[in-house]
């Protein structure tokens, strides 16, 4: 059974008419690629990747009474071709790449989630049927085609403006690409020009462009060959023989930068980020304006697609997040751990997850310096005391 036949299963193309869903603002929602080949460059692909892997670092938690069967669906698996990490990278890499990201429901045969599948936007449209009932269609590259009630469907997006489903294309960033492009081309060109000369020469009596070229091509057999002794040759033709020093003709290094500028903004990260250099600060500013948004909107769509209203309301919910106490710097680290253990906030196993180290025996219990006490606590023992000099007395 293929990958496709075990996602969709019976969910496959229906043979019935479907029309395309009319959206308020007039648009058509069929999602149309912006062949601009955002994941095909180095710098670009370098900006989805790096969020693509820390996103990886995500973990579930799960909450409400009806979440323990949940658990299971999620992790360690959310579908039997990709582990939970793999399944954010997937995630994560299609928003950042297309800004829209498909989470398709497997069902048991009972109509039960038991897993989920994310699917590029390649080739969706949003129809309904005669009975008025949206679905997202799928065309797959073979001709497949499926058709999923679009009620079950997570839908993720990024630049959300003209449709109500669906993020913007890329197109906004190909100005951006073209100079990228235009600068690869031009250190390759540069490369290759610097290696092709290597002397200079004048000729004294030469002037025809076809005698010009039959003499280069004799100075060059006779003097570059492996035979030539290693020694340079020439006649009296030639008033003055300089060698060109082999130098690769580079790009401003301060265009380069600002190309690289435009690139970090839009995807919202930073040279520190692709380096694996940014810690503290840097890291929280890059969690916060790009990670966290992504586990807020990935949290509330998996909660959607795998709880009812009813449940949600209940309390039950799928919460994605990460330990950002992990990335700062050992000093940090060393101070947080020791202001917030002592002070019963933090646990023993809390502290080891902030350094990366396996949980110990009875770690989960907390302690509180003998100096500290509650206020309350402070009162009733000065009554106490109060009490004690009155009996004396």
């Amino acid at each position: 059974m293929s990958v496709f036949d075990m996602v969709f299963g019976k969910r496959k193309q229906k043979k019935q008419l479907f029309k395309y869903f009319e959206l308020l603002n007039g648009y058509t929602p069929v999602f149309t690629t912006f062949d601009g080949g955002v994941y095909e460059m180095e710098l670009t692909r370098a900006c989805i990747g790096a969020f693509a892997r820390h996103s990886a670092k995500l973990t579930p938690s799960f909450s409400g009474a009806d979440s323990l069967g949940i658990e299971k669906i999620i992790s360690p698996k959310v579908n039997p071709w990709m582990t939970t990490s793999q399944f954010v990278y997937r995630v994560a890499t299609i928003l950042d790449a297309t800004n829209t990201c498909y989470l398709i429901p497997l069902l048991d045969k009972y109509d039960n989630p038991v897993g989920c599948y994310p699917i590029q936007p390649k080739m969706t449209e949003i129809v309904e049927d005669e009975q008025e009932q949206q679905y997202l269609r799928y065309t797959f590259a073979k001709g497949q085609k499926a058709a999923i009630e679009l009620s079950r469907v997570g839908i993720l997006t990024n630049y959300q403006y003209t449709s109500d489903y669906q993020g913007e294309d890329n197109r906004a960033l190909q100005p951006t690409m073209d100079l990228i492009n235009t600068q690869n081309q031009g250190i390759a060109e540069g490369i290759k020009t610097s290696a092709a000369y290597r002397f200079m020469a004048t000729l004294s009596n030469l002037t025809k462009s076809k005698d010009v070229k039959e003499e280069r091509k004799r100075f060059t057999e006779e003097n570059f060959s492996a035979e030539d002794g290693g020694m340079l040759l020439f006649p009296n033709t030639y008033n003055n023989v300089q060698q060109i020093k082999s130098q690769a003709q580079i790009i401003d290094p301060e265009q380069v930068k600002t190309i690289e500028e435009r690139a970090f903004k839009y995807f919202g990260c930073n040279l520190d980020i692709l380096e694996n250099k940014a810690v503290g600060d840097a890291w929280s500013a890059y969690y916060e304006g790009k990670i966290e948004p992504f586990a807020i909107q990935l949290s509330e769509v998996m909660t959607s697609m795998f709880y009812t209203p009813q449940m949600i309301s209940g309390g039950n919910a799928i919460v994605w997040s990460s330990n950002r106490l992990q990335y700062m710097t050992n000093a940090d680290k060393l101070s947080v751990s020791a202001q917030m253990f002592d002070r019963g906030i933090f646990n023993r196993n809390m502290i080891m997850d902030i350094w990366n180290l396996p949980h110990v025996e009875d770690g989960d219990l907390y302690y509180i310096r003998k100096e500290y006490t509650e206020i309350q606590k402070l009162e009733e023992g000065e009554q106490k005391d109060d009490t004690r000099r009155q009996n004396k007395i």
